[in-house]
Order: C-alpha cells, then structure tokens, then sequence
C-alpha cells in the first residue's frame, strides 16, 4: 500500500522538515508554507509520527479537488473512499481551514463534509445512522486558493508535545522548534552544547535526544494506533526499531543553566522523563557571567524578547551584557534565538547569518555566529 501523507510545521520549519522526510526515504510531492504532502508506503504514518522532529502533525491525504462552490465541495468529498479508512461505528468528526478561497465560512464547510462523507459511507454500508462510538477519525479539511485538499489526522496530540513536559516554565519554547534550533547547530559528541537560559530544558533535552538518535515520539501515545489498517505489532516492530538506533556509547555532553532554581528542577525532571537526564548538567547560573570552559563548545539560546518576559529596557540591557560574555567564548559557536529586530546593535555585532523563524505566533530571528570574530 502506497499512502500519501501531509506533514504540517511551524513557518521557516519547511526546509528542515523536508530534509527529515527525505532521510526516511520519502517523496516529497509539494511544499508550502506550513506544510509538506510526501508518499510513503504502508508504514510512512508510524514511522513519520515516532521519528520527525520538526512536524506538528502528519494527516492522510485522502483527496484533492477544486471547490469553487458547496455544490463542488460536496460532491468532490462524496467521490472519495472514506471507506477505506472509516468503518459503520466509526467517529469522524470534521475541522479545517479555509484561506484565499471562495468557501470561507469554515462552520458551513464542515456541515457540508460532514453530510457528504454521512452519504458516501450510507451508500456504501447501507445504513443512514451512524453511531460514531468506534475509533475517533478526525477529518481535517484544508481549502487554499478554491482547492480542497480532505486529510485524516494521525497523530492525535500535536506531535511538539513528546510527552516529557508536563509542566513548562512561564515562556515555553515548543519541542519542534527547540529540535529545528537544535538541528541548525549541530550537536556533535566532541562539542559541549550549553543553554544558559534553559528554562524549563527543552533546547538542551531536544539536543540530546538528536544527538543520541532517540526518536522524538518514543513515550507517546497517536491517534492512529487505533486505527484498524495500523495493526498494533507494526507500531512495536518500529518502536523496537528506533529504540535499537540509540546510541547508547555517544559521548555527547550538554549544559543547562538559569537564574531560577524552581525551573531547574522541573528540566531535571523532564530530561529524565525523556530518558536523557544522564546527559545533560543542570545549574543555577545567571548567563551574563558564565565562563568559557577550556573544550570546544556550542551555546543554543532562546533569551527573554521582553514579549512575554522582562521590559524592553530590561531585554536591551541583558543583550549587551551577554554580547560582552559571548564575546569571551570565541571561537565558540554562538546561535539566540529572538524577536528583538535590533539584536545584533544591542550584542554589539553583527550575525554570519539570520534564520527567520516563529515562536507560536512569534516572529523571531535565529542569529548565527559560526566563524572566529576577526574573521
């Protein structure tokens, strides 16, 4: 079986997401902002929901078609094979999205998909109630420029929430963009990687489970697990295969350190909740007067933007005093995270290069600082 698959993420994940799809042996078929359609064989949705690192979601691409009107929309989802998937005692409840489309009322869409899929499996089961008290399909509808593209979410949960975190800090960064941070600095065994504003731990935590080659979704629970065309010894065999790719004897070492003894621990307790807590060091350190050690080194930080945490006269102080601490780690890789468009006036120079990316609903920038200052 051949299934095609849609891969959602955070804007200014597509390009590292794709990289992920490719390196499990997937055909990317279109990219947009937001979210990637790839085909894979039977396994592609175990194995996309266990491994990708970057994705919020990974849906079945039941259908595409273009839907100028209800009437176009209704029988465009009544033409598709929701039989395939979804049996007579079977929920499906019904979500999207509509942008740039004619369609824009999502409430009258829903109404209209779920009435067109009622009919389809009517004619097909030869029963006009459903009971829904089965397993839960949830139908998510995506319309884009008058096209509508019908999926079936396997995930369930959004697939940033691993499962280690059930308490964050006041700022949380989301694990996805944590592992695309942490993806962009390469974590390597011969490398101390340091956080000095870890928070609540997900940079550093997220480092070392890539840096180990631990699968992102080893500890949780998808919602296609339930699914009757997902037999339950495939998700162990793919389990018990990503568990064996860990690397046990990797000497990879990182750092996390804060101001706030309270967040502290409850990264310690996340870290060992993840299964890395023998990885990483957590200590009470203000970052504005941390010390190079003598070893090569990396430092992945996500610094208060004065958004949420801090005044802006706050953040501007604190970013010229870690660009006078930073400075003392070179040669060392130097990569923040930040919202603040003045950052590299305030650290006192200027990036080798700038990632835009999101923080939720966050526009922020990834500064990078890869070559030696006199460079």
């Amino acid at each position: 079986m051949t299934v095609q698959l849609v891969a959602t993420c955070l804007f200014g994940l597509e390009k590292l997401l794709g990289e992920e799809i490719d390196a499990l042996g997937y055909k990317r078929i279109e990219t947009m902002d937001g979210r990637i359609t790839f085909e894979g064989d039977a396994r592609a949705p175990i194995v996309a929901n266990l491994r990708l690192r970057c994705a919020e979601r990974v849906y079945l691409r039941i259908g595409a078609f273009s839907a100028e009107s209800f009437d176009a929309l209704f029988e465009g989802v009544r033409a598709l094979p929701w039989e395939e998937w979804i049996g007579k005692t079977d929920a499906f409840p019904v979500t999207g999205h509509a942008i740039r489309s004619k369609l824009f009322s999502v409430p009258d869409c829903q109404s209209i998909i779920k009435k067109a899929i009622v009919e389809r499996l009517s004619s097909v089961y030869g029963i006009r109630q459903f009971s829904e008290e089965g397993v839960k399909y949830r139908v998510e509808f995506f319309l884009f420029k008058d096209v509508a593209t019908l999926m079936i979410d396997t995930s369930g949960t959004a697939l940033h929430k691993r499962g280690y975190r059930p308490v964050a800090g006041e700022a949380p960064l989301r694990e996805t963009l944590a592992a695309a941070m942490a993806m962009i600095a390469r974590p390597r065994d011969t490398v101390l990687f340091w956080d000095p504003f870890c928070g609540s731990g997900t940079i550093a935590i997220e480092a070392a489970m890539l840096a180990i080659g631990q699968a992102p979704g080893l500890e949780r629970h998808f919602a296609a697990e339930e699914f009757e065309r997902f037999p339950q010894a495939i998700w162990k065999e793919e389990r018990a295969r990503a568990m064996a790719e860990i690397r046990h004897d990797a000497t990879f070492e990182v750092w996390g350190s804060d101001i706030d003894p309270t967040v502290l621990e409850t990264a310690k307790q996340s870290a060992d909740r993840a299964g890395v807590g023998d990885r990483i060091r957590f200590f009470e350190k203000d970052a504005v007067t941390i010390q190079k050690p003598d070893r090569r080194g990396t430092i992945l930080c996500n610094p208060p933007y004065g958004e949420r945490l801090m005044t802006r006269r706050e953040v501007e102080v604190l970013y010229r005093a870690m660009g006078r601490t930073f400075a003392s780690f070179d040669p060392w890789q130097i990569y923040v995270l930040t919202s603040a468009e003045d950052f590299e006036r305030l650290y006192g120079r200027r990036a080798d290069k700038i990632r835009k990316l999101y923080n939720g609903m966050i526009p922020c920038r990834l500064y990078q600082y890869f070559k030696p200052k006199n460079r």
